[in-house]
């Protein structure tokens, strides 16, 4: 009886020793060691990432904003209509200038009645003068006006006009106003023909008609 009882006694002893090695046993520490390492991978990856998503973010908004501003070769909307009006202006200007104007018929009507009134009240004695010559003259001052305003919107335009229809349109009523202030020109000057004169009369006392 008493030999039993010593050997459970020893067994019992014995049992927490045999247990010792699981509580210092390295290798089963090892994956909580892994998890940590793989949460500080995570983390420095995700740290790492950080300055390439602002880098990303501040490009889109320098993208938005250039986006936003417009294009140097590219006309405002306002700017484009107003040098299309320029153009058709220009050109219908050249044209009128060329081909005379409503203007122009009235101030030569005006300056041929004037003219009928000073034959009338004896303020002149040039006929010819007063009733054809003094309307003409008029008509190519009011057309050589016409030509130079033309010119001047012409060139105006073709200084800040970019469509290609607004500067051929600019370029013809240019050149429509070139012609016109020729003409108004020549006619001012009687270049194309000269002023109609009187033919002489014979003077009184002279020889009788036949002799």
């Amino acid at each position: 009886m008493g030999t039993r009882t010593t050997d459970t006694t020893a067994t019992d002893t014995t049992t927490p020793e045999a247990e010792a090695p699981d509580k210092t046993n390295p290798e089963a520490t090892a994956p909580d060691a892994k998890a940590s390492d793989t949460t500080a991978s995570d983390t420095t990856s995700k740290d790492a990432k950080a300055p390439d998503d602002a880098v990303a973010s501040d490009d889109a908004a320098d993208t938005d904003l250039m986006e936003g501003l417009p294009e140097e070769d590219a006309p405002r909307p306002a700017a484009g209509v107003a040098t299309g009006a320029g153009a058709v202006v220009a050109a219908g200007l050249g044209l009128a200038s060329v081909t005379g104007t409503w203007l122009g018929t009235l101030m030569a009507e005006r300056q041929a009645l004037l003219g009928q009134i000073k034959l009338q009240t004896g303020k002149t004695t040039d006929q010819i003068a007063a009733v054809y010559g003094t309307p003409w003259h008029t008509t190519a001052l009011v057309n050589g006006v016409f030509a130079a305003l033309g010119m001047l919107v012409a060139a105006v335009t073709l200084t800040r006009a970019r469509a290609t229809w607004a500067r051929a349109l600019a370029w013809g009523g240019l050149a429509l106003g070139v012609l016109g202030l020729l003409i108004a020109a020549g006619m001012y000057l009687d270049l194309f023909a000269a002023m109609p004169s009187m033919p002489s009369q014979p003077q009184p006392g002279g020889p009788p008609m036949g002799h």
